[in-house]
C-alpha cells in the first residue's frame, strides 16, 4: 500500500473509530465547580503533593494533550498556552465546559464509580443531565463498609448489616468495584474468611475507629471478605490495579498477585474486570486469555501517557482475546479528562490497527469490528446494558 492510500486508510478507519457510541465501563462524575490553575493542575497528576514553584503540571503528557486536544472543544486554537486555556475555561463556567467536552467525547454510555468523594462531582443523574446520555452505578464495596460503621453496628452483626446494605445498594447498579489495591495490595490470602474470623476483626476495626474517628477499612481479613461478598452479589466485580496515586504501592498492584483469587472466584461465573494495569497491562492480557471470567482495560493510562498511548493501546492487544477487552477512561473530576480518555483511545486505537491493515495482517473489516467490541459491544455484554444502540460495520 502506498504512503496516500495508507494515510486515506487510517483516515476512514479514523472514521469508523469515531463513530463507535463508546462504553465507559469505569469513570467518575466530572466536578461540578469551577476550579482554580492550582487545583486544575493537581488533577491532572496522580501525584497527591504539592507541585514545585519551578514547575507545572502542563508540562506533561496529559498537560500537552489538553492544549492541543481540549482547546478546541473550548473555541481556542490547538497548543494555546495554559493561561490562556484556563482563562477561557472560567470565562465559560463549568456548566458550559462540562456540556461541550463530555457530548464531545462521543460516549454513549457512562458506568460511573460513585465511592470516593462522590459529593464533589456530578452522579450518573448529573453526568445524564449534562450529555443526554445514560449514566449508571457502580458501587464501591469498601464505601458501603464504611457507611455501614459510620451508620452503627457491632462486631457480631456488621457481616450481615454489610451483606443487605450492598444488595440495597446495588439494586439498581452494574457493578461494584474494590480498591483492595489501596488499602492493603492484591496480595491478599484468595480464601473467604471465616464469620468467626470476620467478626474478630470488625471488633478491631470498631475499636480503632471510635480510637481515631476513622472508618478507612483496610483490614485484610474484611477487605477479603467484602471482595468474596461482591462475588456473591453476582455482578461484574471491579479491581483497581496497576498505576494509581501515592496511596497505593505499585509493587504490590500487579494483576498476577490475584491468580489464586481469580481461580477460586471462576465457578461463580462473575466477570472480573482489572482496572487499568498499567505498567503490568501484559500481565493483565494472559490473564485475560487463560481465564474465562477476566477481562482488563488499560484506562488510567491511556490518558497519563498522551501522545504515547498508543504504544500502550498496542501492547494491550498482544495476547487477550478482543472479547476480553474493554475500554474506559477512569476519569475524575475536570471533565478534560473524560474528553480525553475517549478522544486519545480512539487515535491510539485508529492508528495502531491501521498499521495492522496497511500490513495486511487485518482486513479493515476486522478492525472495525474489533474497535467496536473493545469500545462497546464488549462492556455491553458483560454488564448487561440491554437495548443498547449497536454500530453497522461496514463490509
Amino acid at each position: 500500500m502506498t504512503g496516500a492510500s495508507t494515510v486515506l486508510s487510517a483516515e476512514s478507519l479514523g472514521r469508523d473509530v469515531g463513530a463507535v457510541a463508546l462504553v465507559d465501563h469505569h469513570v467518575h462524575g466530572a466536578l461540578a465547580t469551577d476550579l482554580s490553575r492550582r487545583g486544575f493542575e493537581e488533577l491532572i497528576t496522580e501525584s497527591d503533593r504539592p507541585t514545585p514553584s519551578w514547575m507545572t503540571q502542563f508540562d506533561s503528557q496529559l498537560g500537552f494533550a489538553v492544549l492541543r486536544h481540549c482547546a478546541p472543544v473550548l473555541g481556542l486554537e490547538a497548543h494555546t498556552d495554559p493561561e490562556t486555556y484556563l482563562a477561557r475555561r472560567t470565562e465559560l463556567g463549568v456548566e458550559e465546559v462540562n456540556r461541550r467536552l463530555l457530548t464531545a467525547s462521543g460516549v454513549g454510555h457512562f458506568l460511573v464509580e460513585t465511592g470516593y468523594r462522590g459529593e464533589e462531582l456530578l452522579g450518573p443523574a448529573g453526568m445524564t443531565e449534562a450529555t443526554g446520555r445514560p449514566a449508571e452505578e457502580i458501587v464501591r464495596l469498601e464505601t458501603v463498609a464504611e457507611h455501614v460503621v459510620a451508620e452503627g453496628t457491632d462486631a457480631a452483626g456488621f457481616s450481615a448489616r454489610f451483606e443487605a446494605v450492598l444488595w440495597e445498594r446495588s439494586r439498581t447498579a452494574r457493578g461494584v468495584k474494590t480498591v483492595v489495591a489501596y488499602r492493603h495490595g492484591l496480595d491478599v490470602d484468595p480464601e473467604p474468611p471465616t464469620l468467626g474470623e470476620v467478626t474478630a476483626a470488625a471488633g478491631r476495626w470498631l475499636r480503632e475507629a471510635e480510637r481515631t474517628g476513622s472508618v478507612r477499612v483496610d483490614d485484610p481479613v474484611l477487605l477479603r471478605h467484602l471482595i468474596w461478598k461482591g462475588v456473591e452479589r453476582g455482578l461484574p466485580l471491579q479491581f483497581h490495579t496497576g498505576y494509581g496515586d501515592p496511596d497505593l504501592d505499585l509493587r504490590r498492584c500487579d494483576p498476577l498477585l490475584l491468580r489464586g483469587l481469580i481461580e477460586r472466584a471462576q465457578p461463580s461465573g462473575v466477570p472480573l474486570m482489572l482496572l487499568h494495569c498499567y505498567p503490568f497491562h501484559r500481565n493483565a492480557g494472559f490473564l485475560a486469555q487463560v481465564y474465562p471470567n477476566v477481562y482488563f482495560d488499560v484506562g488510567l493510562a491511556v490518558n497519563h501517557t498522551g501522545a504515547r498511548s498508543a504504544a500502550v493501546v498496542a501492547e494491550s492487544l498482544e495476547l487477550a482475546p478482543f472479547a476480553k477487552i474493554l475500554f474506559s477512561s477512569d476519569a475524575w473530576g475536570p471533565a478534560e479528562l473524560h474528553h480525553l480518555g475517549a478522544l486519545l483511545w480512539r487515535r491510539a486505537m485508529t492508528h495502531v490497527l491501521s498499521g495492522f491493515v496497511a500490513d495486511g495482517e487485518w482486513s479493515r473489516t476486522q478492525a472495525v469490528r474489533v474497535a467496536t467490541m473493545i469500545g462497546a459491544e464488549n462492556a455491553r455484554r458483560v454488564y448487561r446494558l440491554e437495548g443498547e444502540p449497536g454500530v453497522t460495520v461496514p463490509r
